[in-house]
């Protein structure tokens, strides 16, 4: 089954749920609560649709994830954003 690591690497502006250095672990359609460090509504719309789209095999580069690591606009944090860093897509 595929399993995808999404990594919070760091916040720009003010998030009441990361701080950073958290990980989120999806395995096919379910994210793995028992590996997975915090789960915030609003950063899941930001990267399921990445998400979805590296577990059905495209190719990081197409959805511009470039070297591995993405950065999303959080809805919730001001003007600030959010580095998501993804591992093991594809595994």
């Amino acid at each position: 089954m595929t399993r995808l690591i999404v990594e919070i690497e760091e916040i720009e502006g003010n998030c009441v749920v990361f701080k950073g250095n958290e990980r989120i672990v999806i395995e096919g359609a379910e994210i793995k609560l028992e590996e997975t460090d915090k789960i915030c509504i609003h950063a899941l719309q930001s990267i399921l649709h990445y998400a979805v789209a590296l577990r059905e095999g495209v190719d990081p580069k197409e959805v511009r994830i470039g070297k591995g690591r993405r950065s999303c606009l959080c809805p919730m944090s001001g003007s600030g954003r959010t580095l998501y860093g993804w591992w093991n897509s594809c595994i």
